[in-house]
Order: structure tokens, then C-alpha cells, then sequence
């Protein structure tokens, strides 16, 4: 088996990471929760402005003779006031059938060379409590799992529906 990563280029790229976010959101029993289409997930992530950054990994063996994305490593850059500039890794997703292979740790190292290379002082992504094969993972790296923060989100119709002070600001 032959396995690469590499940045997303194509739309076939941009399409097969959908999937995998799709197929994720499946896994998390949230598939409802997926409202973005592929058409703006490519917008989004293509360009001078792009909001994120796309590895996928491929690759070649006796079922895909030609280079198949399966897996891939969503993040973008953020800023904390305490830290510094921080890369955000918000998916990583290797289709199951080719889970055990390395093709996340080979993802999961991109992402941390490019944080290195961007110099961030800390790369940080979000687990599900009950999602014990990633949190397993996460622990062989040794990374630091923080129980003490808790998400909190604000949704789309949320922010419509919110009366606001905002004193005229606009953006």
C-alpha cells in the first residue's frame, strides 16, 4: 500500500473530504447536524482567503489502483490572547476501512509540522467523551486532554434570534 499525504488541490479533493465529514458526522450518531454543502465547503477552503487548510491522504493498493482520498486533517489558524497563534485541527478522519494502517499519525504529524513551521505556540482540537479510539490515539501521542474547559456555541438561529446591544456596530 501505498499511502501520501498531501494538500487538497482538486475538487475531487475538496468532494471526498466532504464525504469523510459526512461519514464522521454518521459516526457520531449527528449525521442532521452536517447543514453545509460541498459546494461552499469548497469555497470555504479554496483561494487567497481560504477559512482552512486541507491534508488529505491517499492512497494506492489492489482495491485503488489510482490514488483514493481516504482521510483527511481540517484545521485553521487561531489566535488566543494567553498563547499566541494556534492551529485549531478541527477533523481528522480516516475511513474505517483504513484505520490501522498509520494514515492518521502520518496526518496528525503534517499538521503538527505545519504548526512548527508556522511557529504556533499550540495545536488544540476537541474529542467526544465517548469516542474511546480517538482518545486512546490522543493519549499514545501524549498530548494533554484539559476536562476543566467546556465548549460553548452560540447557533445560526441563535444569533437570529437574539436580541443584541450592539450600539449601531457595524462590521
Amino acid at each position: 500500500m501505498n499511502i501520501n499525504i498531501r494538500w487538497a488541490q482538486t475538487d475531487a479533493d475538496y468532494v471526498a473530504a466532504f464525504e469523510l465529514v459526512n461519514e464522521l458526522a454518521r459516526f457520531e450518531q449527528a449525521p442532521q447536524e452536517v447543514t453545509l454543502s460541498v459546494e461552499q465547503f469548497m469555497q470555504d477552503g479554496k483561494g487567497d482567503r481560504a477559512l482552512y487548510r486541507l491534508l488529505v491522504a491517499t492512497v494506492i493498493d489492489e482495491q485503488h489502483p489510482n490514488p483514493s482520498v481516504v482521510g483527511m486533517a481540517l484545521f485553521y489558524c487561531m489566535y488566543s490572547t494567553w498563547k499566541g497563534k494556534i492551529v485549531y485541527l478541527d477533523d481528522l478522519m480516516v475511513t474505517e476501512t483504513y484505520r490501522q494502517y498509520g494514515i492518521g499519525q502520518r496526518l496528525i504529524d503534517a499538521v503538527f509540522a505545519y504548526a512548527r513551521q508556522e511557529n504556533a505556540q499550540q495545536v488544540r482540537w476537541h474529542v467526544l467523551d465517548w469516542n474511546t479510539p480517538a482518545i486512546r490515539f490522543y493519549e499514545k501521542l501524549g498530548v494533554t486532554m484539559e476536562p476543566e474547559w467546556i465548549t460553548c456555541k452560540v447557533s445560526q438561529k441563535m444569533l437570529t434570534e437574539m436580541s443584541l446591544n450592539d450600539n449601531n456596530f457595524q462590521p
